[in-house]
């Protein structure tokens, strides 16, 4: 609920002094781990329904409505509370973001919501990705997932690796990074593709031994589509997706055991998969997969500007 124009003074400094709390909580361990784009306030504050993203000086927020609302005044008190906190961090408005994100129909996150095209390269593990910060409601890096993509650079040399649902590549980029003999990142859209073989290209890996294809992935695995073997795989997916160019929709919760099961088909013995997604009541039985063992390592993927959080689910399966 919108509260009353005499709460926002005081909302505001509660924002700004958890976010001054936050960036000292997080200093030594950005310096040390070289991190430059973190999350800097996720939901702390029942009242504040904003979740804030560092990108290297700029500010991308995201607001999480609920129910039906003044939207005059919500995205008044909205946009008081971001221009408090942009002032108090020092960051120029042209620098900062806000996205309006409600409940909706799967994939609505990666459908455009403006053509500002405010692009810009930010560094990530000493690695170089591209991050639109303007025309989608995600940027085309998901901060959470940055242990998760250390893990995989940690066990890709001499790999074959195989991105499901890879959306901009970023895990592709990393097994690239640590040694993988070859790539294969698959996404339904073109747009996240080419954004991919960017983001790939931008560190150097270009060539044959990386590939790129457009797939509906529920299609693919149900068909058999898959026609070689990998050694290490990572499914990142959406807890739900809903497109024209799919033949069926996917709900992750019942949907994510017959297509691991169909996935393993194509991983060798003992070959590697990484599952994740973000449902925050996903709940997996080992029994339904076939596989020699199943660990969950979300408190080991979940990085320290989302603790408290549980941004996403993420299981590491050994075949």
């Amino acid at each position: 609920m919108t509260p009353s124009k005499e709460k926002w003074l005081a909302q505001e400094q509660m924002l700004i002094n958890r976010v001054r709390k936050n960036q000292r909580r997080l200093k030594s361990w950005c310096k040390q781990h070289n991190v430059t784009c973190y999350r800097l306030y996720n939901l702390d504050i029942p009242e504040i329904p904003l979740m804030v993203d560092w990108y290297e000086g700029r500010l991308h927020v995201g607001v999480k409505i609920k129910g039906a609302t003044d939207a005059t005044l919500e995205n008044e008190w909205i946009q008081h509370l971001v221009d408090s906190l942009a002032d108090a961090l020092a960051v120029a408005a042209d620098n900062v973001f806000i996205k309006f994100r409600a409940q909706g129909k799967g994939g609505t996150q990666y459908a455009p919501i403006a053509s500002d095209a405010r692009i810009c390269h930010v560094s990530e593990g000493g690695h170089r990705f591209v991050v639109n910060l303007s025309d989608y409601l995600d940027t085309g890096l998901f901060l959470d997932h940055r242990l998760t993509r250390k893990m995989i650079a940690q066990e890709a040399a001499g790999k074959r690796f195989l991105n499901l649902f890879a959306y901009t590549g970023s895990f592709t980029v990393y097994a690239a990074a640590g040694g993988a003999v070859a790539t294969t990142t698959v996404d339904l859209s073109n747009t996240y593709l080419d954004a991919a073989r960017v983001n790939m290209e931008l560190n150097g890996f270009t060539g044959g031994t990386h590939r790129y294809q457009k797939h509906d992935i529920l299609k693919l695995l149900g068909e058999g589509g898959l026609r070689e073997m990998f050694d290490l795989v990572v499914m990142d997916a959406p807890t739900v997706s809903k497109s024209k160019s799919m033949k069926q929709n996917l709900a992750i919760q019942k949907d994510y055991d017959w297509m691991l099961n169909a996935l393993l088909k194509n991983v060798s013995k003992g070959g590697i998969i990484y599952f994740s997604c973000n449902l925050s009541s996903f709940k997996f039985d080992p029994d339904a997969v076939s596989v020699f063992e199943v660990k969950d390592i979300t408190a080991h993927t979940t990085p320290p500007d989302f603790s408290g959080k549980t941004p996403h689910k993420c299981f590491r399966l050994l075949k």
